[in-house]
């Protein structure tokens, strides 16, 4: 089956935002400085507590952020809506410093599902399936896709992930979580954590800037479910194509755009 000229597109721009600049980037272009030698000096509790934090965050956001939402397909995903309202809790963030983060995280996170979940059900995805609530939750790994090494691109963490997400929505799509089950979800829930830890700590430290205050902080947390809001739309729109199409077409012809990219543009 071959692409039609509109899908080939959409494929290309879901690529050209998924394999390309990180949160950071963003950030230091918006508010100047380089985050990075900020996460270098923020309090070692807090770099030592980000995987807990982020995987605490993650679960609390689950089930209030997808299972509130109609599984019926919208015609336009509340962006801008979504958007106000992380820009609020990122306000809230910034006034108090780094001592709100237990507390702000959370709230920012189920928001930013929230509206991830909108944008799946944009693309088709029903939200009443377990598998579309873990497709939801991945697109928090899917940040920054250059930093892993050997686990560089898109497709290559879906496949990292994939195990885990499988197992976990099987668990969740049972009548009642066995503990075992319960185990399952754990483990692929710090999978995701471990991924989203990295841009966490990049709007941590951005956020901790003092002379930003609850301005910067709204102003970051915009910045960083807009970040998410992008990479929600490319990755259903990719699985909005493999539906389409097959897993496979798609993928090949992901890696043959990004094969075609001059290097410096990677």
């Amino acid at each position: 089956m071959k692409f039609t000229a509109n899908d080939l597109l959409i494929l290309h721009q879901a690529a050209d935002v998924l394999e390309n600049p990180s949160f950071s980037s963003r950030v230091t272009k918006t508010v100047g400085g380089a985050v990075e030698k900020t996460i270098a000096i923020l309090p070692a509790q807090v770099s030592l507590s980000l995987n807990d934090i982020t995987r605490t965050a993650l679960e609390k956001s689950l089930e209030g952020a997808i299972f509130t939402l109609n599984s019926r397909k919208s015609s336009i995903p509340f962006n801008k809506t979504h958007k106000f309202f992380a820009g609020l809790s990122g306000a809230i963030g910034g006034a108090f410093g780094l001592t709100a983060i237990t507390i702000e995280l959370p709230i920012s996170t189920t928001i930013m599902l929230r509206s991830i979940a909108d944008i799946a059900r944009f693309y088709g995805e029903n939200l009443s399936h377990s598998n579309t609530k873990m497709a939801c939750l991945e697109v928090f790994a899917l940040s920054d896709t250059t930093r892993h090494g050997s686990e560089t691109g898109y497709y290559a963490i879906r496949s990292i992930l994939a195990k885990g997400l499988t197992d976990a929505s099987t668990q969740l799509g049972k009548p009642a979580l066995t503990k075992e089950g319960a185990s399952i979800v754990n483990k692929a829930l710090n999978q995701i954590a471990a991924r989203f830890s990295i841009p966490v700590s990049e709007k941590i430290a951005a956020q901790s800037i003092p002379v930003l205050g609850a301005i910067g902080g709204a102003t970051i947390n915009f910045l960083f479910i807009s970040y998410f809001q992008d990479l929600a739309h490319a990755h259903f729109s990719l699985r909005r194509l493999e539906r389409n199409y097959t897993p496979e077409l798609v993928k090949l012809n992901y890696q043959k755009h990004l094969a075609e990219l001059p290097l410096l543009v990677r």
